[in-house]
């Protein structure tokens, strides 16, 4: 029955995983780089969230109420959409036809601007969440307990994801978004604008992370400034272990590392908990490169 209660612990977690790495991937798989700031846009999400149900929210609802959640979610996702846009084109935008290694250097400045910013504006002191989420519990024996929280995150992590295979698989500029992935000069020559695609997975990536750092933010009820490294970085892990660029991956390598990590942290070796993700990295690259979904790539040279 503990691995009942492990099983579900590690869903919540690699769900929060999963949205995040989902950034990463479509970025990638759009532009061919890592946009290491994706992290901070998570951690910014939470902070957003703060704000938002302790000074702007509970005017008009009570916190804990589906109306204040929901306004909640979506003003960390618009306001993690609009940075994510602004990131874009202030710092990748006028890269584009610089080498990835200037890129991806750009990324980590970024990264670095916003935790340090972060820790001005809000301070490097930890701040409790608040409970927008109504908890209770749902299902308690004597060794499993399931509550409110842990099946909204999970639930909405997974309307979230249906969300996005519906946009990238049916709409107009989820076909763009997969043409520019496959060959983005073709891309071009067909009339496809490349600029409005790549802003475009910036603010669906993004929005995700503003979700995923609420939905954190509900689950372990503490943020700080610097709190989007760990999990970015798992993130990160996440989807090279799905397949870079493979959105059912990414979704895929979230959900394993939440359960691999949930069960290590289980066990007696408790204290390898955050090194248990790199050391997947490691194997991953050296037995399956493309990752568990992906597919491998020639490149010309």
């Amino acid at each position: 029955m503990e691995f009942v209660q492990q099983l579900i612990n590690g869903i919540s977690l690699g769900a929060i995983y999963a949205l995040i790495a989902l950034g990463y991937t479509m970025i990638y798989g759009v532009l061919r780089f890592i946009n290491f700031a994706h992290g901070d846009v998570f951690m910014i999400g939470s902070y957003v969230g703060y704000f938002a149900a302790t000074s702007w929210v509970n005017h008009f609802f009570p916190i804990g109420s589906v109306e204040s959640t929901v306004l909640v979610f979506l003003i960390s996702m618009a306001i993690c959409a609009a940075l994510g846009a602004t990131i874009e084109f202030l710092a990748y935008r006028p890269l584009r036809s610089r080498p990835k290694l200037t890129v991806l250097i750009t990324a980590i400045g970024v990264s670095l601007f916003l935790e340090y910013t972060g820790q001005l504006v809000f301070t490097a002191n930890p701040r409790g969440f608040p409970p927008i989420i109504a908890n209770h519990i749902l299902v308690h024996t004597k060794s499993i307990t399931i509550d409110t929280v842990e099946v909204v995150v999970i639930c909405v992590s997974l309307v979230l994801m249906l969300l996005l295979r519906i946009v990238v698989m049916k709409t107009k500029i989820g076909t763009a978004m997969r043409a520019v992935s496959y060959n983005q000069q073709a891309a071009s020559l067909m009339g496809i604008n490349i600029g409005r695609v790549i802003t475009f997975t910036f603010i669906i990536g993004s929005a995700l992370a503003g979700a995923g750092g609420v939905l954190y933010g509900t689950e372990y009820p503490s943020i700080e400034p610097l709190m989007g490294i760990l999990p970015g970085l798992k993130a990160f892990v996440a989807a090279v272990l799905g397949g870079i660029g493979n959105i059912p991956g990414a979704a895929l390598g979230g959900m394993i590392i939440g359960l691999v990590e949930t069960f290590v942290s289980g066990t007696a070796a408790s204290t390898y908990r955050d090194a248990i993700a790199f050391a997947i990295l490691i194997l991953i690259l050296i037995f399956k490169p493309s990752g568990l979904l992906g597919k491998r790539e020639i490149e010309k040279v």
